[in-house]
């Protein structure tokens, strides 16, 4: 078959609507039929003809193979050269640049994603293609080394990864052992904080069927927010080895292995009176007079001692069989085991009477442990005319997860210069009381069925379905070591999520798609859901988003844009008549639009521009009390946010320069919408000198040194405060 490269180019306010291939895709059926315009499965296409990936292969978004043009949703892409060229240095950083997303540290949650007005637990975090847990228990701040790439599919993804996937799933892709040739490339840099970062990468062919890669990196921090007595260590060893004995069959045995600590975990900059701060700012609105002070921004309230980190490590088996022309056989096997800790001072909260910040601790581990199995059968065949794309599948997924917990109080310190003293031992004596020193114990057995269609009506209409249905039990107790009491409960879920989309060629080269899915997200994630929590169902989920996708200029040019509903019912509330009862009934909806483009303005010059618009609110919320929510936004959920960039490549010099811009509105800290912390814009810049097999860079972040708040914390009163002016050199090789 042969690809037409009649292009139609169609400018919108200096801003092109042209896209490449039709939708009818086939690269393997020799049919007696005329589809027209057809796209070639196999290679992606150069980032230069094809900047947001659109004409590749996007297996987050679908299990059928599809480009992420045939998508009815937006997905969107980050390759390793992008995160090299944009300085994303880790999964925090890298998330951060996802069109719509906004992310924060928090000590319990490194790297929490907020996206399309929903935070934590509503977002699935996968490491290819599995999900472990709830992103709150398993997403880690480390390296982007390791990843080929981050595929992004946003909105409700039930129907694909089960339960938790509402406002988006983030898969991150680890790179792989290939059989195209030898190859070396690494890393090395050096800047602001003592941060080194060190990495490389072998993949080496064995035979003419087997090959093998490995990829290590390091990386060492006095603190990435310089933050006093903050260390932070990271480490990961990803290896596979790759056997394709012919076209038909291929196997992929993969290991990974990460590594984080941070010492003291920074908990963000505790609010304290105008009149104690040394130097008050004004970038959070409140009507207590309370503000984050400058002149404590470095100081880190955590004991000595407090400390949080992970080690984890992953098996997995991965067989694709090709049955015949139009069958296949996917089956991934997986095993998973971590150990989690978070020693450290959760709350820092200013006493009015004593003026001092009271100060919890919390001693919390995770050993957790996860298996799982999936198999799906798929067929890629033609009924006349038209093409169908099928996959019917199963998984199942076992997890344990023992959770030991002990919670308390210790010394109050002062603002300034405080005596942070020492983060107290397991001893039981330093944890009294009931429900002080306890063990969470959650087994989870998980079982589902799935299956997925894409068939064409014609060459130029697309209908995409899915549906699937999960059996989930929960085996959970809970022992108090104090009171020598244990409770256990058991509860079943039996959620069936769907999806139906279409997808429409205005021309060649415009894709117009609409999609209408499902979702159920835990009232809390399940495998730490508390007792009373337990007696809940999940909540559900719906949504709708219609858009466009669209390459113009010989493919310099690619532009996505869609508009999104998203509501979510069954979230916990309080019953009206009765307000010291919980009950299900409350509703959070949100509604917004993307528009993410990238394009070559000219053989040197490319420009980069992400922008997200989103109305987030609870539309029934009535909490403790009897204070009613209703219509107030969302936690950690800015309106607006956007991501830029310029990149400019000189003729005469093998010099690349990049200017880049974030922005975020303001957000508010609480339900109440009582502290409101101000948005804020982010310079950084990069001057990069090409070598033979080298490149040279110099960057600098946020280069007007602006102070502003990230993100907020388990306190409503504590802001995470973004990092200031830094700069790095660093060296990345290939050979």
């Amino acid at each position: 078959m042969t690809l037409r490269l009649t292009r139609y180019l169609s400018p919108l306010l200096l801003m092109p609507l042209g896209c490449g291939a039709a939708l009818a895709d086939d690269g393997a059926h020799e049919q007696p039929v005329d589809l027209a315009p057809m796209q070639i499965s196999g290679e992606a296409p150069s980032e230069d003809v094809d900047p947001l990936h659109i004409d590749s292969v996007n297996g987050t978004g679908s299990r059928l193979g599809m480009s992420a043009r045939e998508t009815p949703a937006t997905v969107e892409t980050k390759t390793q050269k992008d995160m090299q060229r944009k300085g994303l240095r880790t999964t925090k950083e890298a998330f951060g640049d996802i069109t719509g997303a906004t992310v924060g540290n928090v000590p319990g949650n490194p790297a929490v994603l907020s996206m399309r007005g929903f935070t934590g637990n509503t977002i699935n975090v996968l490491q290819d293609g599995v999900r472990v847990a709830a992103s709150t228990i398993t997403t880690r701040d480390v390296d982007t080394w390791p990843y080929e790439r981050i595929e992004v599919l946003k909105g409700p993804a039930s129907v694909l990864y089960g339960e938790g996937a509402l406002g988006g799933t983030v898969n991150l892709i680890t790179r792989k052992a290939s059989l195209d040739g030898q190859q070396v490339d690494g890393q090395l840099s050096y800047g602001s904080f003592n941060t080194q970062r060190a990495a490389i990468g072998v993949n080496q062919p064995l035979s003419d069927s087997v090959a093998a890669r490995f990829d290590v990196s390091y990386t060492d921090s006095d603190s990435f927010y310089d933050v006093d007595d903050q260390d932070t260590t990271a480490f990961s060893l990803t290896g596979s080895v790759l056997y394709k004995p012919s076209d038909d069959l291929s196997m992929l045995f993969a290991f990974d292995h990460f590594y984080d600590k941070y010492d003291s975990t920074y908990q963000g900059s505790p609010l304290v009176p105008a009149s104690v701060a040394k130097n008050p700012s004004s970038i959070v609105d409140n009507p207590y007079g309370l503000v984050v002070d400058k002149g404590n921004r470095y100081t880190n309230y955590n004991p000595d001692g407090a400390h949080s980190g992970a080690r984890s490590n992953m098996l997995r088996w991965t067989t694709d069989y090709r049955l015949n022309d139009t069958w296949t056989l996917n089956n991934l096997m997986s095993y998973y085991t971590a150990r989690r800790d978070f020693f450290l001072s959760g709350e820092q909260t200013y006493n009015n009477s004593t003026g001092k910040l009271d100060r919890t601790v919390q001693r919390i581990s995770h050993d957790q442990q996860f298996w799982s199995e999936r198999l799906s059968l798929g067929n890629d065949t033609y009924w006349g005319e038209h093409r169908n794309r099928f996959t019917i599948g199963t998984e199942y997924s076992y997890t344990d997860l023992n959770n030991p917990r002990q919670n308390g109080t210790t010394t109050s310190v002062t603002v300034s210069d405080p005596d942070v003293g020492s983060f107290p031992s397991s001893a039981a004596s330093n944890w009294p009381g009931s429900g002080k020193n306890v063990v969470y114990q959650s087994n989870m057995d998980s079982t589902a069925v799935f299956a997925e269609d894409a068939f064409n009506l014609t060459p130029d209409w697309l209908l995409v379905g899915g549906i699937r249905y999960e059996d989930i039990n929960l085996r959970r107790s809970i022992t108090d070591l104090n009171l020598g009491t244990r409770q256990s409960f058991h509860p079943t879920y039996e959620p069936f999520s769907w999806r139906l989309g279409t997808v429409y060629n205005l021309t060649p080269d415009v894709q117009l798609y609409a999609q209408y899915s499902t979702a159920v997200t835990p009232v809390s994630s399940l495998l730490l859901i508390s007792t009373a929590n337990g007696e809940f169902g999940l909540s559900k989920g719906k949504s709708v988003e219609v858009g466009f996708k669209a390459t113009a200029f010989d493919g310099a040019t690619d532009i996505l844009g869609s508009l999104y509903w998203i509501q979510l019912d069954d979230i916990l509330t309080r019953d009206p008549n009765d307000v010291t009862q919980t009950v299900q009934g409350g509703r959070q909806t949100s509604k917004g639009m993307e528009l993410t483009t990238s394009t070559k303005l000219t053989s040197q010059l490319r420009a980069d521009l992400g922008v997200s618009l989103v109305d987030a609110r609870y539309d029934d919320l009535i909490e403790a009390g009897g204070a009613d929510r209703s219509g107030n936004h969302p936690v950690n959920v800015p309106h607006t946010t956007a991501n830029a960039a310029l990149i400019y490549q000189f003729n005469a010099l093998p010099v690349t320069a990049g200017v880049y811009a974030k922005h975020a509105s303001g957000f508010y800290t609480d339900t109440a919408n009582t502290y409101f912390v101000e948005g804020h814009t982010v310079f950084d810049a990069s001057l990069a000198y090409d070598l033979k097999n080298a490149t040279v860079t110099l960057r600098g972040r946020n280069l007007t040194n602006r102070f502003y708040g990230e993100y907020s914390g388990y306190s409503a009163t504590q802001v995470y405060v973004g990092a200031p002016r830094s700069a790095e050199l660093g060296l990345t090789f290939k050979f």
